[in-house]
């Protein structure tokens, strides 16, 4: 058993290169595609590091093996495809949540079709899912160093290309229609009602920035509306006046305005309509919070129970429930 970044990614581009030998409307097209998708997923980890791939166990003997230290008589297993697909959002910047969940799906429609009797990929055409599959193709290639033609090839790679920069088009065009459709109702209401509705938005917006949340300006109405994300890069701890303060980087994926009810779904939405941006979540805690640590009124409170405890039952010794004040 290999975990070796370049014989996955070699076997990666086999099962490719089997998957366009056949019609693009053939299930065996999907097959293929959803099978080299994994092992692709799994070189892109690789490539950070083998011990990645090793399903954790007590003795550690997968990672040994992963390590080449381990004994050729002990199993071998591998990490399971979901953790990979988490460990690959995860570490790899590019891997956006739209990229797991579609990968998510061709190898669960992969799984449907070689344990069941359904035709899983004949009920799902290429056409719903080949540009979101050669946008995934193009991130974990080149997150490991690759390229899309060293992956599929020079005349693949132009398709590909092809297909990527219609994507980009088409979800510009939609959301830019979006964003003036929501405009044209907003500005047909009445300027008092615009008014109160940007008003009532300023404060959702506020609310809402404690949970986390970002403010950002509705690129359809002006008001104060918000965006949320999730997590990128690590948490960042600083030492503040007050308590401890924690940063946490976050990619937006959604968006939401309350004042003309626009509402956009995806980090490839946002950035057409400019709203891509990372932000900083900034949670502050104080030190007991924090460290999970007992404060000075619960300490007192606890203190005094247990001194009534003390005095209930007549211990002798004064120092039973003693503690350090200092």
């Amino acid at each position: 058993m290999s975990w070796k970044k370049e014989e996955l990614f070699i076997k990666a581009k086999l099962f490719l290169n089997k998957a366009f030998e056949e019609e693009r409307d053939n299930p065996l097209f999907g097959l293929w595609s959803a099978m080299g998708l994994e092992l692709l997923c799994r070189s892109a980890l690789a490539h950070i590091s083998p011990m990645l791939l090793a399903e954790p166990d007590p003795q550690h003997s997968n990672l040994l093996h992963a390590l080449g230290k381990g004994s050729e008589k002990s199993n071998k297993k591998s990490l399971v495809t979901s953790q990979v697909l988490n460990l690959n959002q995860l570490l790899i910047p590019d891997f956006k949540s739209e990229d797991f969940k579609l990968a998510s799906y061709l190898i669960n429609l992969r799984n449907e079709e070689l344990h069941t009797g359904t035709p899983a990929f004949a009920n799902f055409p290429s056409q719903d899912w080949l540009g979101g599959f050669y946008k995934l193709c193009k991130t974990l290639a080149e997150f490991q160093e690759e390229t899309l033609e060293s992956l599929l090839g020079e005349d693949l790679k132009k398709e590909a290309e092809t297909i990527l920069s219609e994507m980009h088009e088409e979800v510009l065009s939609k959301t830019k229609s979006a964003i003036a459709a929501h405009k044209r109702v907003f500005d047909s209401k009445p300027v008092n009602t615009q008014k109160k509705l940007k008003e009532e938005a300023e404060k959702s917006a506020s609310a809402l920035t404690s949970k986390g949340y970002h403010r950002v300006k509705c690129p359809s109405c002006s008001s104060i509306a918000t965006v949320t994300g999730e997590p990128s890069g690590l948490i960042k701890i600083e030492h503040v006046d007050g308590g401890i303060l924690e940063k946490q980087t976050m990619l937006p994926n959604k968006f939401n305005c309350s004042s003309c009810e626009l509402k956009i779904d995806s980090y490839s939405a946002l950035k057409a309509a400019n709203l891509a941006g990372h932000y900083t979540r900034k949670r502050l805690y104080s030190p007991e919070d924090y460290y999970n640590m007992i404060n000075k009124s619960t300490y007192e409170s606890v203190l005094g129970q247990l001194e009534e405890l003390q005095n209930e039952y007549d211990y002798d010794e004064p120092d039973f429930f003693e503690f350090n004040n200092d």
